[in-house]
């Protein structure tokens, strides 16, 4: 399964949903997100959605909900604690 973030305009994350491995083609990240955002795009889900790793194999970590994605550094953070 692949897993992807949808990204807000400030950069917080606002929800993650799981794809078929095949409907991104069956690849590895980083070759695999367009064809995964295609697939979602195809779904009528708009936004920026970005590919996430379970395992943290890429982005740092595993995108979680209110958390934020680094654009300069290409990864997850994860939300504050209060």
């Amino acid at each position: 399964m692949a897993h992807f973030a949808l990204v807000d305009d400030t950069n917080t994350i606002r929800q993650i949903i799981t794809i078929n491995n095949d409907d991104c083609g069956g690849g590895d990240f980083p070759a695999s997100e367009p064809i995964g955002q295609a697939f979602i795009a195809s779904l009528g889900l708009t936004g920026q959605w970005l590919q996430t790793s379970y395992h943290a194999s890429f982005r740092q970590q595993y995108a979680a909900i209110g958390g934020t994605y680094d654009q300069q550094n290409n990864c997850f953070v994860a939300p504050m604690e209060e």
